[in-house]
């Protein structure tokens, strides 16, 4: 315990250490972090008002817009301070809640994909038996379940995170803090750390894209037998769905499925994953789906109107 507490404090060396890159940065993460959030309260809002959007996927839609918003906002706001204040320091009461936040949402955004791949496959596939397999009360449980196992996923990081002693170095080379960044400057071998870092985050992200991609075969496998309208209608919305899947799952697994090393990709990499895919879901989600967009479109109509009396 008194190795750990040698270090109560850790240096994040963030994206660059250039103070005009890091005004650029500032800029950019600005504008993509606003952009995510109001994107966001902008389909929930749209889901909630809306009589047409009262379906069980736009249900898990609404904690898909969530979880991307705090997903988000566990490491855009921090990242886009520091490259203002040039102050990158956070204690390392911060740093283990930053660390359990982020894997809370990001395991609650895979458990969504997960949720809403089920809801269109028994849609598609088990159209007669839909209403009553994916009524409100079954979809509550299901969400209800995919907060604990949240939970647990996260409480696990944190257990095993520390479990290290950190009695030395104490710069994170990275601009939040994660599992294997923090494991580099562990007092002790981490090596039996880490392979279990890739059983837990690596094993959920690989195992959920396998399923979700299985699903989404399945499904466009069944759509054989469907008409032209229903063709065109479905193609819409899974294909919405498996851009997502790919976008969030494949810097995921090139993030937690691999042993301990270093690339200098990663940062990137982890900007794609946290920054931009919330980002861009409100628009994949909004852009494809003539159900929200319509929807929108009377929402704002009926503002406008309102605002007109």
């Amino acid at each position: 315990l008194k190795m750990r507490n040698n270090v109560t404090e850790f240096i994040l060396l963030g994206l660059t250490q250039d103070p005009e890159k890091q005004k650029i940065v500032f800029v950019i993460f600005l504008v993509f972090y606003t952009a995510t959030v109001l994107g966001n309260l902008l389909i929930i809002v749209t889901i909630k008002t809306s009589p047409t959007l009262g379906s069980p996927m736009y249900f898990f839609l609404t904690y898909l817009s969530i979880a991307d918003s705090c997903f988000s906002t566990t490491t855009a706001p921090k990242l886009i301070v520091d490259n203002l204040s040039h102050k990158n320091t956070i204690s390392f009461d911060e740093c283990m809640t930053q660390l359990f936040a982020l894997h809370f949402f990001g395991c609650m955004e895979i458990l969504v994909l997960v949720l809403m791949a089920f809801d269109r496959y028994v849609a598609i596939c088990k159209p007669l038996h839909y209403s009553v397999i994916m009524n409100h009360r079954i979809c509550g449980i299901l969400i209800l379940l995919a907060w604990v196992g949240s939970f647990l996923h996260s409480i696990a990081q944190i257990i095993l995170i520390l479990s290290v002693p950190f009695c030395g170095p104490n710069v994170i080379n990275h601009y939040f803090c994660d599992l294997q960044p923090l494991l580099r400057l562990g007092c002790m071998d981490t090596y039996v750390l880490n392979l279990l870092v890739v059983f837990n985050s690596g094993a959920i992200c690989s195992a959920s894209f396998i399923l979700l991609m299985i699903s989404y075969t399945i499904i466009l496998h069944s759509l054989r037998n469907h008409s032209a309208e229903g063709k065109r209608k479905a193609l819409s919305t899974c294909s919405s769905h498996i851009i997502v899947v790919i976008i969030f799952f494949g810097p995921c697994i090139f993030i937690y499925t691999r042993p301990p090393t270093t690339f200098p990709l990663d940062k990137l990499v982890s900007v794609f994953y946290t920054i931009i895919t919330p980002f861009l879901n409100p628009l994949i989600y909004t852009l494809r789906n003539e159900e929200v967009k319509n929807a929108m479109k009377k929402l704002w109509s009926t503002r406008v109107t309102s605002r007109d009396k």
